[in-house]
């Protein structure tokens, strides 16, 4: 993970300053800061418009009960696209833009929660799988189940919650 970080905060600016090159050679100087202006602008206003759309859906799903976990995941995505827009750069705005697209998103998503795996042991714990890890559908002969268990064979009757309060005279 160290080395995908360490990667892109080197291979980013690179790409950025190659485009910024090739494109102000090919349109000149002040039309290239005019679309990098034009697409900051442009980004703020689709984040607004769809940003907007993404609370809507969020408060819609709080009203029905749901777990709101589309609507959360579509404006992490649109913060991001925010962010990344507004960086000046055209490699930058490529991704911005694919993140404000709902496709991209979906099939984002659906990559995103195909590596990630929830452990509850007292609390939700989150892991990513490694790309070698298949899911199973059970278990192989010879794999180990951790587990607690309690013999409820030999209990005649069950234990009764106690519903009142304790007199504490």
């Amino acid at each position: 993970m160290g080395f995908v970080l360490l990667a892109a905060f080197i291979g980013v600016p690179l790409i950025e300053i190659a485009l910024f090159i090739q494109v102000g050679g090919f349109i000149g100087l002040w039309p290239t800061i005019a679309v990098v202006i034009l697409t900051a602008v442009a980004g703020a206003a689709l984040l607004r418009h769809q940003g907007l759309g993404a609370l809507s859906r969020l408060q819609q799903s709080l009203d029905r009960g749901e777990a709101p976990l589309d609507p959360v995941f579509d404006g992490f995505c649109l913060l991001a696209a925010g962010m990344l827009l507004l960086t000046p750069g055209f490699f930058t705005d490529a991704l911005g833009f694919l993140l404000f697209t709902p496709p991209f998103r979906a099939a984002l998503k659906r990559v995103i929660t195909s590596r990630m795996m929830v452990h509850k042991e007292g609390g939700a714990q989150f892991y990513w799988r490694s790309a070698q890890t298949k899911p199973s559908r059970g278990s192989a002969p010879g794999d180990i189940i951790d587990g607690d268990y309690q013999d409820v064979t030999n209990i005649e009757t069950p234990p009764q919650l106690d519903d009142q309060p304790k007199d504490r005279r």
